[in-house]
C-alpha cells in the first residue's frame, strides 16, 4: 500500500470516528433537552401562580401610567398582544419556550444548545475528513449525503438561533431525528470510501448536490414547525370551544409558540428555499445535459424532484388563495416534504435508474 492510499485510508477511520463521536455528543444533548422540557413544565397551581403574576404585573403597569399623568382620569386599555396571524386565526400569545420560563429549564436548555454545537463540530469535521479521504465530494452515495444533510439541517438551526430567531423548542425533536439519520447512515447506508464513476466526475456534483442537500434541510426544518403547528393549533381549537386540554398539551404544547407564529414561520421557510429547490432542478437538468446528452428524460429521480416541486409549488400558490390557509395548507406542505423523503430514500432504494449509480 503507497502512502496516499495509506493517509486516504486513515482519514476514512477518522471521519468514522469522529461521526460515531458527533453520535455520542447528540445524545447528550438529546438528554440535556430532555430536562429542559421536564425541568421547564409546572404544575396546574404554578401555572396559575405565574397568570396571576402577569395579570398583577399588567395592573401595576396601568397604575404607574395613570401616575405619570399626574393623576389625571385616564381610560387605559389592556396592551393587546399582536401577532403575526394569518386573517381569521387567533390572536394568542406565544408559549415561553421548551424551558417553560424557569431558570432550571433555560439552565439545561442551554447546555443542550452548547452540546448541539460540539456536536455539530464534531461532525462537520466527519465529513471534511471524509471529503479528504476520496478527495472529492462528500456525497457521491446515500451516506455521504445523509452525514452532510444532518449537518447542514444543524447548522441552519444553528444559524437561526444566532439570528435570534425563537426556535429553541424544535432542540429535541431535531437532535431525535438527527440521532436516527446518523444511526442508518452508519448501519444500513454505509458504503467505503471510492471514487465515482465517470458521469459524476464534474463540478456540477459541488453546484447541484449541495444545493440540494440545503433546500432538503432548510425543508426538513420547514415541516417540523409545520407538524408542531397542527398539534398546537388542536390545543388552542380547543381552548377555544371551552375545552380542557390534557396534562400532556398542558405540558408541552402551552410552551410552544402560537399556531400563527409557527404557521407564519413554517410559510417562510418553505417559501425562501423554494427558488433555490428550482435551481437545484435546473442545475440537474443542465448537468445531465453534459453527462448524458440529455437535459430531460424522466429518469425516477428526476420525476420525484420535479413532483417535489410541484407540491412545494402547489402549498406556496395555496397560501395565496383564500381559503387554503391553516390546517389545509399545512397538510399539503407535509404531503411535499414526504415528496422530498420519498425521492430521497424510496427512489434511491427501490427503484433503478440512471442515478442508481453507487448503490445505497
Amino acid at each position: 500500500m503507497n502512502l496516499a492510499a495509506a493517509t486516504n485510508e486513515n482519514l476514512a477511520h477518522t471521519s468514522n470516528v469522529l461521526i460515531y463521536s458527533s453520535m455520542a455528543v447528540y445524545t447528550l444533548a438529546f438528554f440535556a433537552h430532555i430536562a429542559e422540557w421536564v425541568f421547564g413544565s409546572r404544575s396546574k397551581v404554578g401555572r396559575t401562580a405565574a397568570a396571576l403574576t402577569t395579570e398583577e404585573a399588567a395592573a401595576a403597569a396601568v397604575k404607574v401610567e395613570v401616575a405619570q399623568k399626574g393623576g389625571a382620569t385616564a381610560v387605559l386599555e389592556r396592551p393587546k398582544i399582536i401577532t403575526r396571524s394569518a386573517a381569521g386565526s387567533r390572536d394568542v400569545p406565544d408559549g415561553p419556550g421548551a424551558a417553560g420560563g424557569t431558570f432550571k429549564g433555560d439552565l439545561y436548555g442551554r447546555m443542550a444548545v452548547s452540546l448541539t454545537v460540539l456536536a455539530f463540530l464534531v461532525q462537520a469535521g466527519g465529513v471534511v475528513a471524509r471529503a479528504m479521504s476520496v478527495q472529492r465530494a462528500p456525497w457521491g452515495n446515500m451516506y455521504e449525503f445523509s452525514i452532510t444533510f444532518s449537518t447542514v439541517a444543524v447548522g441552519a438551526y444553528l444559524v437561526l438561533l444566532v439570528l435570534k430567531k425563537n426556535v429553541r423548542w424544535m432542540g429535541l425533536l431535531l437532535v431525535t431525528t438527527v440521532l436516527l439519520d446518523l444511526g442508518i447512515a452508519t448501519t444500513v447506508l454505509y458504503t467505503s470510501s471510492d471514487q465515482l464513476v465517470p458521469a459524476l466526475h464534474s463540478y456540477w456534483l459541488w453546484i447541484h448536490v449541495s444545493t440540494a442537500i440545503i433546500c432538503g434541510a432548510v425543508f426538513y426544518i420547514g415541516a417540523v414547525a409545520t407538524l408542531l403547528y397542527l398539534f398546537r393549533d388542536s390545543y388552542e381549537n380547543k381552548i377555544a370551544n371551552g375545552g380542557e386540554p390534557g396534562s400532556f398539551a398542558h405540558s408541552v404544547l402551552s410552551r410552544l409558540p402560537a399556531a400563527s407564529t409557527l404557521d407564519k414561520f413554517s410559510y417562510r421557510i418553505n417559501a425562501a428555499v423554494f427558488p433555490l429547490w428550482t435551481f437545484t432542478i435546473i442545475a440537474g437538468a443542465i448537468w445531465a445535459g453534459d453527462a448524458w446528452g440529455r437535459y430531460w428524460g424522466w429518469d425516477p429521480k428526476e420525476v420525484w424532484s420535479f413532483i417535489t416541486w410541484v407540491a412545494y409549488a402547489a402549498y406556496l400558490h395555496a397560501r395565496a388563495t383564500a381559503g387554503w390557509k391553516g390546517r389545509k395548507a399545512a397538510y399539503l406542505a407535509l404531503v411535499a416534504f414526504g415528496c422530498w423523503l420519498f425521492n430521497y430514500y424510496g427512489v434511491n432504494i427501490f427503484v433503478t435508474g440512471k442515478h442508481s449509480y453507487a448503490g445505497v
